[in-house]
């Protein structure tokens, strides 16, 4: 008898604006990046979970930026749980939404000398990880969470994105 299904989250994909690479490619640099998270968490994806990765431009992140966080910039990545998400509980039937920003992704990855893919791949995981209640307010919470995007971007064969 073959052995049931692992949980998984199934990810809806937008691209709304911005040039990114072609939507095949993100979705697989999508996926590898939650499934290494997930791994690297253990987080329990209980009966599944919905994500949505927002591929966008620094215009409309600028906008959500400065509505949900007061902050009129734009910026690289935004997590947007649908639910709290409590460490070391199941996460919900909806994570919530990853939106990242074309123009910032791609400036930074030229500047830090990184490979584009590698950038959108750490991206989505710390995205992920402010979505399953992670976060790096303090010293000790940011030491936590870019251990675990270590880990899971080691995983990947993607190098320390800090270092």
């Amino acid at each position: 008898m073959p052995s049931p299904r692992k949980p998984r989250i199934d990810i809806d994909i937008t691209v709304e604006a911005g040039a990114w690479p072609p939507t095949r490619g993100l979705r697989g640099l999508v996926r590898k990046a939650v499934d290494a998270a997930l791994q690297e968490t253990g987080v329990d994806a209980g009966t599944g979970s919905e994500l949505s990765v927002v591929f966008s431009d620094d215009a409309h992140i600028r906008r959500l930026n400065a509505g949900w966080r007061g902050k009129d910039k734009p910026t690289n990545v935004l997590s947007f749980p649908a639910f709290p998400v409590e460490l070391g509980v199941p996460i919900p039937p909806m994570l919530g939404d990853i939106v990242l920003a074309a123009e910032t992704v791609a400036r930074e990855a030229t500047v830090e000398g990184k490979p584009l893919d590698h950038h959108i791949t750490h991206l989505v995981v710390h995205g992920l990880l402010h979505l399953l209640g992670h976060d790096h307010e303090d010293e000790a919470e940011a030491e936590v969470m870019e251990a675990l995007e270590k880990a899971a971007l080691a995983r990947l064969a993607i190098p320390d994105p800090y270092a």
